[in-house]
C-alpha cells in the first residue's frame, strides 16, 4: 500500500463498513429485492471500470441469441437522459450512453438493448412490454443488490486483482473483498497467453480465500481482431505507425498490443466514457499528420458523429472479443445449468 494509501486508509475502512451495512440490509431483507421473472444474468466488478465487462456481455449475445429473445439492461453511464430507454437508430452516446450505443450497433436487429438507473423498474417494464423476452443481460449490476439475478457472474482484471486492493479512496474497490462471496461465478479477465498451471492455481486460491468456496473460477484473454475503417467504402491499407486514441479505463494493455501490432506513433489517453468534442477531433486529425488514427469500439460509437466523410477516411477502430483459455464449456454449462433451474422453478 502507498503512502497516500495508508493515509487515506481510515476512510477506506469507514467506506467497507458503509457498504457490508447496506449489503447485510439486503441479505436480512431488510431492502427490498426484486426477484425478476425474467432468466437474468448479472455481470459485474468489485473494482472501479476496466474489468472486460463490455465483451463479456457481448460474448453472453452471441452465445445465447439463438436460445431465444434477449435483452440487455445498464444504467447508460453518461448519458444526459434519464429514466427507462428502449434503444432506436436515432440515439446517440448522450442519450443512451457509450457502451449501449455500441452494443445496439452490433446488436439492435437481433437483441433489444435499453437502459434505466432503476434496474427493478426497468425489469418490471420489460416483462409488460416484451414478455417474450427469454434472458437479460445485467451490465455493471454487482451491486445493485435491488435486483437478484439467476446468475452472477464477477469478473476480475488479471493486472489487478480485488484481492490486492482496497475500498474507497484509498484503493478501486466499491465494496470490500468479501463481497466476492456472492458471485456464482468469477471470470478472471485480460489473462496472457502464458498463463500457466501454477499460476492459474495460486490465483484460484487467492480468489477463493473470499468468494464461495465452490465456485467455479475461469480464466479469459482478449483477441483483437483486424482495424475496421470508420468509412465502410475506405481503402483499407497495412496500418503502420498509427496514432491511438482511446477513452477508456485501462489502456495499458491496448497500447502495448498496438505498438507490438502495428507501430506506435502517439497515444491520446482520454478519461473512460470521455465525451469528445469537435475541439478533440481537430488536434487529433493535427497531430496526426495524415497519419492513420486508431480508436477502440467505445470510442468510435463518439468519434464518428462529429467527423465529416472526408475525416472519416483517416479513422479506424479495433474491434476485440472475450475468448476462454480452457474450460469454455463448462461455462456455458453453468449458463445451462441454472437457466434450467429458473424454467422448472
Amino acid at each position: 500500500m502507498g503512502s497516500l494509501s495508508l493515509l487515506l486508509s481510515p476512510l477506506s475502512r469507514l467506506y467497507g463498513l458503509i457498504t457490508d451495512a447496506r449489503n447485510v440490509l439486503f441479505d436480512r431483507s431488510l431492502k427490498a429485492v426484486y426477484h425478476p421473472t425474467q432468466f437474468v444474468i448479472g455481470v459485474g466488478n468489485l473494482t472501479v471500470g476496466g474489468t472486460g465487462k463490455t465483451p463479456m456481455v457481448e460474448y453472453l449475445l452471441h452465445y445465447l441469441l439463438p436460445f431465444g429473445p434477449v435483452a440487455t439492461l445498464s444504467r447508460g453511464y453518461g448519458r444526459q437522459t434519464t429514466g427507462f430507454r428502449l434503444a432506436q437508430p436515432t440515439d446517440t452516446a448522450q442519450t443512451l450512453g457509450d457502451e449501449p450505443l455500441q452494443l445496439y450497433r452490433k446488436f439492435g436487429r437481433q437483441a433489444t438493448i435499453c437502459v434505466g438507473e432503476r434496474r427493478a423498474e426497468a425489469l418490471d417494464l420489460l416483462r409488460r412490454q416484451q414478455p417474450e423476452l427469454v434472458t437479460i443481460l445485467l451490465d455493471d449490476a454487482f451491486q445493485h443488490r435491488a435486483v437478484a439475478p439467476q446468475l452472477n457472474l464477477l469478473l476480475m482484471d488479471y493486472n489487478r486483482p480485488f484481492y490486492q486492493d482496497h475500498p474507497f479512496p484509498g484503493g478501486r474497490l466499491r465494496e470490500r473483498r468479501h463481497g466476492a462471496s456472492r458471485a456464482d461465478a468469477v471470470v478472471v479477465t485480460k489473462c496472457p497467453d502464458t498463463l500457466a498451471q501454477p499460476e492459474i492455481r495460486q490465483l484460484t486460491g487467492q480468489i477463493l480465500r473470499y468468494s464461495h468456496p465452490n465456485v467455479p473460477i475461469f480464466f479469459t484473454g482478449l483477441a483483437y481482431s483486424l482495424p475496421i475503417p470508420y468509412q465502410p467504402q475506405a481503402i483499407q491499407p497495412l496500418l503502420r505507425q498509427v496514432v491511438l486514441v482511446s477513452g477508456i479505463a485501462r489502456a495499458d494493455e491496448l497500447e502495448t498490443y498496438v505498438a507490438q501490432t502495428f507501430g506506435l506513433q502517439h497515444h491520446h489517453r482520454f478519461g473512460d466514457h470521455h465525451a469528445y468534442t469537435r475541439a478533440d477531433v481537430d488536434t487529433l486529425l493535427t497531430q496526426a499528420a495524415g497519419n492513420p488514427i486508431l480508436t477502440t469500439e467505445k470510442d468510435r460509437v463518439k468519434l464518428d458523429a462529429l467527423l465529416t466523410n472526408a475525416e472519416r477516411v483517416h479513422f479506424y477502430y479495433l474491434p476485440v472479443a472475450l475468448r476462454f483459455l480452457a474450460h469454455e464449456a463448462g461455462f456455458r454449462a453453468l449458463i445451462h445449468t441454472k437457466r434450467r433451474a429458473w424454467m422448472n422453478a
